[in-house]
């Protein structure tokens, strides 16, 4: 976990219920898979660290399927194939900005760019969607939340799915934007995803308080370094202290 998100939720780890989490979160290992694998929980916290976000995409629960999750909301790992949700989400990048889908489903080159790729719950079991719903994960992201909104920096909140779009309220609107709609699930993209333009949306928001934007084209090759964005540590190091080895021995 980056040094910067450590100072601002330390004090969560601590509590009843993170601990109560925690103790769910190796029982459902122990007892079968878990994904994202061990590890790979905290990605989005490793690789877009606190005072870099410019976008917050907020998604519902990660991937349920093998290999697909690993701590980036809605993202995949190379070689792996993009699931409907994020070939909907290239669909609408594609009609939005006029940018053609990759062939890859890896999203890290956002996350190093600014955008914070979270889900309201972190963890879920194999083939089971929803199945760590109500364990103190929408606790823990709604202090995430909180923490974001209080940053001065102005941010786009991007909330998709019922779920994320009940995190609205804890979001300063008179500061930061909230775009929200209904999520890239084949079950719903018909029902406000596509069309809603978000990609352009947030750009023109940012730059519109002087910020540089994302920029939203993804690397042909998965495994590419993204291009440098003026302002932003593209690939900002890992913080290897006692806490982050805590957590990564917690949750697998």
């Amino acid at each position: 976990m980056h040094l910067s998100w450590r100072k601002a939720l330390h004090g969560e780890f601590s509590k009843p219920y993170f601990e109560k989490l925690v103790a769910f979160v190796q029982a459902e290992r122990k007892a079968g898979e878990v994904y994202p694998p061990a590890g790979e929980v905290w990605t989005a916290f490793e690789e877009t660290p606190l005072d870099q976000v410019q976008v917050v995409i907020l998604g519902q629960d990660p991937y349920h399927g093998p290999g697909q999750a690993h701590g980036l909301s809605f993202s995949v790992k190379p070689g792996v194939k993009s699931p409907p949700s994020l070939l909907n989400i290239y669909k609408e990048l594609e009609s939005d900005l006029g940018i053609h889908p990759v062939k890859h489903g890896y999203l890290m080159a956002w996350a190093r760019r600014g955008v914070f790729l979270l889900n309201t719950v972190m963890t879920v079991r194999k083939g089971a969607a929803g199945s760590h719903r109500g364990e103190g994960w929408e606790t823990f992201t709604d202090r995430v939340i909180s923490v974001l909104n209080a940053r001065e920096a102005p941010m786009v909140f991007v909330l998709w799915g019922k779920d994320a779009g009940n995190k609205a309220g804890a979001i300063d609107s008179s500061r930061h934007h909230v775009l929200a709609s209904s999520h890239p699930s084949p079950m719903s993209a018909g029902a406000g995803f596509f069309g809603s333009k978000p990609f352009s949306k947030a750009n023109g928001w940012l730059q519109g308080k002087g910020l540089p934007g994302v920029a939203w084209q993804l690397p042909e090759d998965a495994l590419a370094a993204p291009e440098r964005q003026e302002g932003v540590l593209l690939r900002p190091p890992v913080q290897d202290d006692d806490l982050g080895d805590v957590l990564a021995r917690e949750f697998g």
